[in-house]
């Protein structure tokens, strides 16, 4: 039985797919029908439809073309660009028996190329006799980061694909198309028994010369290359597995339309009466432990609701967390962890069962200590757990991403204001404000705090201090 039903060319303009068509196209048991799945054109520019499918057709029903592909009596694909049509991207990617082909080519090459066809409106090249000259073309920093993003966002999206679907795609460089031998392997890859001689001479190489002859300003091309940071050496590195939304943990109001979105800021409690507050209930009475469907019947009961999350600073948040996780004993306390921290990260808290009195020196240290284990768990270099409670709230909150983001993403300092503004705004008449988070138990932060913890906070939570602009909590 042959390995796949039909295959997908993917690449970008500029890029050599045209020559990489003709190719497939030299072979007999294969076909290759163009951009099956341009939003402007069904197959070529100049085609009414693509496999007996108009483009009215195919917008009404793009899976029926995927059929028609399938029904060839020739191994038959098509070229997909990252702006053809989003809606069979995923229903291909996840397809075992469709054959993924990945061209690639140095994006400033598909660049420059990509300006000069702009510039010369000359697409395609078969005569050299017909080739249009232009004169060098201008090289926009801003235009060139975009158009690399755009590729680069669409490769990683095609990798993760592969590894989560445990496929295994052909890939091709610009500059592998000229060997025939790679064309060869290429169609044994796709079950083809027949080989090509040489390759399709039809179609030219449009711009020959090197690209400094092609752009006007090639030294101020390599400066702007210069200040790209190609290699992403200034990324934030994120090592924590990715999260999900954990809607059974989100909670409503009993009547007023708001949704509360924890993070587990160790200030659940405080927001939870507060909800209740609102209403007159209890707080064993809000509406919670939803499941996603619950949830969205929750949604659509209520019409004009709002939902939240509250973010801390990194370093109050962590201190409570080792205060009310760690340091504290029974029932919420990681037992099994705090075990294990005091045997083999030495943290100089009280046993299980310890009376003795805890010196604030040894709570500065043990803390300390616990912010480098966050640090190296954060950096997946512990057998422990990542736990909510101490991950990035940056993690937590894309998490969330997966099945709504919140409306607003609200800082403790902030709350005792912005929470009654909230329920104003959904129409509750006299909300009141919630109260602070309780001072830490045993010792406080302020008792402990130094330039040292403010440190080893920052280096375990770059990502947060990062992308939330958090200042030194003093």
């Amino acid at each position: 039985m042959p390995q796949f039903d039909y295959f997908v060319v993917f690449a970008e303009m500029r890029t050599g797919s045209n020559f990489l068509e003709a190719n497939l196209n030299a072979f007999p048991g294969l076909a290759c029908v163009g951009e099956a799945f341009n939003p402007h054109f069904p197959g070529y520019p100049n085609k009414s439809d693509c496999l007996g499918i108009t483009l009215d057709q195919r917008e009404a029903d793009p899976h029926a073309l995927i059929d028609a592909v399938r029904a060839q009596d020739s191994l038959t694909g098509f070229r997909f660009f990252h702006d053809h049509d989003p809606r069979v991207l995923d229903p291909i990617l996840t397809d075992p028996r469709c054959g993924k082909i990945i061209l690639t080519r140095n994006p400033v090459d598909s660049y420059v190329s990509w300006k000069i066809a702009q510039d010369t409106g000359q697409w395609k090249l078969t005569d050299v006799r017909r080739r249009k000259d232009t004169a060098a073309v201008a090289f926009d920093a801003d235009e060139f980061e975009a158009h690399m993003q755009q590729l680069q966002d669409f490769q990683v999206r095609l990798l993760n694909a592969m590894q989560v679907t445990g496929q295994t795609p052909f890939y091709v460089a610009y500059e592998d198309l000229q060997d025939v031998a790679v064309m060869n392997g290429l169609a044994r890859w796709l079950g083809q028994v027949d080989q090509l001689d040489r390759l399709d001479d039809k179609l030219k190489r449009q711009n020959p010369a090197p690209i400094s002859e092609k752009v006007a300003d090639f030294d101020g091309m390599q400066q702007a290359l210069a200040r790209l940071d190609r290699f992403n050496l200034n990324r934030t590195p994120n090592f924590e597995p990715r999260r999900g939304p954990n809607v059974p943990s989100y909670q409503a109001a009993a009547k007023t339309p708001l949704l509360y979105m924890p993070v587990r800021a160790e200030i659940d409690r405080q927001v939870s009466d507060w909800l209740a507050g609102l209403d007159g209930v209890d707080k064993s009475d809000l509406p919670g432990k939803f499941t996603q469907k619950t949830l969205r019947q929750w949604m659509r009961r209520n019409p004009g609701f709002r939902s939240f999350a509250v973010i801390r600073h990194p370093v109050a948040r962590a201190h409570s967390v080792f205060c009310n996780r760690i340091v504290k004993t029974g029932r919420g306390a990681y037992g099994e962890i705090r075990q294990t921290l005091r045997q083999k990260y030495k943290l100089p808290i009280p046993g299980r069962n310890g009376d003795d009195p805890y010196p604030v020196e040894d709570h500065r240290d043990a803390f300390k200590l616990f912010l480098d284990f966050v640090k190296a768990n954060l950096s997946g270099q512990t057998s422990i757990r990542i736990d909510q409670s101490w991950a990035t709230q940056a993690s937590v909150i894309e998490g969330m991403s997966a099945f709504c983001l919140p409306d607003m993403i609200l800082r403790e300092d902030e709350l005792s204001d912005a929470l009654p503004a909230l329920a104003r705004k959904v129409g509750h008449p006299d909300p009141a404000r919630p109260r602070a988070a309780p001072e830490d138990q045993p010792h406080t932060l302020a008792s402990i705090y130094d330039a040292e913890i403010e440190q080893k906070a920052a280096d375990a939570y770059q990502r947060d201090y990062l992308l939330f602009g958090f200042k030194g909590w003093a």
